[in-house]
């Protein structure tokens, strides 16, 4: 799938592997459509009988930025529609039919958090940085997904503070799967889709369906929880300071 209102491109490969590559400069930040249309492509390769792998990977300076805060700074009412994209793509690659790998780059923020926390493996540059600058944006969400790649007061710590976790670090932590130098990181991912990809497709389906199963607790159901407090955050004054902030490019004053 490629056009220009959409913000990637897919390729599906001849041995099962889709490829789905974010692209839309400069910092992979989608917008309320472009959120909603992530969620309904990585769906429908899932649902494809030929697709036995996906791999989301991006171009550009980094990853994704997570939305446009741009666009939401011009109308705050989209909130609730981005918030439901977020949750639809995020939902999307957690409860795949087949294993996603995310190979992420450069900074990994906000709805990056969301993939890279909703996939199966994560492989990263050795530039790559992982971070939710939420608190600093006048929102919340995110803070399960990169739960589930950290642990809990690594993930208190990095939210309530928004500093960033490198690459090295986050290996160490566990919360990816390998770091490698930049030019080989798309074909290090899909080395990895494609040893999958060989497998029996009709195992590694139930293989994950069982895998997603035996988790501890709800993701979709914790990051629900969440968003109900970034449509709360969105009610103060504080979060609109925060926005048009980040917008003009100046310091939020309280």
């Amino acid at each position: 799938m490629s056009s220009k209102t959409t913000p990637f491109i897919t390729t599906v490969h001849d041995n099962g592997v889709a490829e789905l590559v974010l692209d839309h400069p400069p910092v992979n930040a989608l917008d309320n459509a472009g959120w909603h249309a992530l969620a309904a492509e990585i769906r429908g390769l899932g649902q494809r009988p030929e697709v036995r792998v996906i791999v989301i990977r991006a171009e550009g300076r980094g990853f994704c930025a997570g939305v446009d805060i741009k666009e939401l700074a011009q109308d705050s009412t989209l909130i609730v529609s981005v918030n439901a994209g977020n949750y639809a793509t995020f939902e999307a690659v957690h409860l795949n039919k087949v294993p996603v790998i995310a190979a992420v780059h450069g900074f990994v923020l906000g709805g990056g958090i969301g993939i890279c926390g909703a996939a199966d493996i994560v492989v990263a540059a050795e530039d790559a940085s992982f971070g939710l600058p939420e608190v600093d944006r006048g929102a919340m969400g995110g803070a399960a997904h990169l739960q589930r790649m950290f642990g809990v007061q690594k993930t208190r710590y990095l939210f309530f503070t928004g500093e960033m976790v490198g690459a090295p670090e986050a290996l160490k932590l566990g919360a990816i799967e390998r770091v490698v130098p930049r030019a080989e990181l798309r074909a290090t991912a899909l080395d990895i889709a494609a040893r999958i990809a060989a497998k029996s497709p009709a195992m590694i389906r139930i293989a994950k369906e069982a895998l997603t199963g035996v988790e501890d607790g709800d993701l979709e159901a914790k990051y629900r929880w969440e968003q109900g407090f970034t449509l709360q955050a969105y009610m103060s004054p504080d979060s609109a300071e925060t926005r048009h902030a980040f917008v003009e490019k100046r310091a939020a004053t309280f």
